[in-house]
């Protein structure tokens, strides 16, 4: 019976959760009221303070919630470069991937309401850079160490390396995104362009001579 009732309260927790996801990134923090997110999620008001003490609370635990779906971009990164011996065509596979899930429109929102809020709630954007982005960082530069092993990167600073890789990918579309609003700014075809253009930059600074 305990174990059916821990079901049904984690049940009801995602419910308002999932209700309370879209309330936030439209309205943002000041904006999102609590009577809507009942609404939404089918509730009463009561209900939602049950499961959440207050806004702040229930704000916190949708944005920490999105920091699994790193796990997806860890993998991502390990299966497609550990094994790789053609650095140019696995590097140009996880560039358009890469590309394509952090210009999602659901996670470019999420990153401006985080930037947003910055301030407001300075521990928890620290929280989620650390959780989400900086993870997935320090995955895809234990993969360039291990390249590196293998003679097909030239770096002695594989960090660093992660950096320039990501910043070559990133720098023009999402922060076109964040300033302009919306993600139909770029069509596919623009993406792999810019994906191509950052494999390419990055691997003329750091691949080892004959590895692309």
């Amino acid at each position: 019976m305990a174990a059916e009732e821990d079901t049904r309260t984690a049940r009801k927790r995602r419910q308002i959760m999932e209700a309370a996801r879209p309330v936030f990134l439209r309205n943002g923090y000041v904006g999102a009221s609590m009577d809507e997110v009942a609404a939404l999620a089918s509730v009463s008001k009561q209900t939602v303070y049950k499961h959440f003490t207050d806004k702040e609370q229930l704000f916190t635990s949708i944005i920490m919630d999105t920091t699994g779906q790193v796990e997806g971009l860890a993998k991502m990164v390990t299966a497609t470069l550990d094994d790789s011996d053609d650095l140019d065509k696995d590097l140009g596979e996880l560039a358009r991937r890469f590309l394509g899930e952090l210009m999602r429109p659901e996670v470019l929102r999420l990153r401006r309401l985080v930037v947003a809020e910055a301030d407001r709630f300075p521990d928890l954007g620290r929280t989620w850079y650390e959780a989400g982005f900086e993870r997935s960082l320090r995955t895809m530069a234990a993969s360039f160490a291990r390249l590196a092993e293998r003679g097909l990167l030239r770096t002695d600073d594989p960090e660093l390396a992660a950096q320039h890789f990501v910043g070559l990918l990133l720098w023009i579309p999402v922060n076109k995104a964040m300033f302009w609003g919306g993600a139909d700014h770029y069509t596919e075809a623009d993406l792999e362009h810019l994906a191509q253009a950052a494999v390419a930059a990055f691997l003329r600074a750091y691949a080892s001579s004959g590895s692309s």
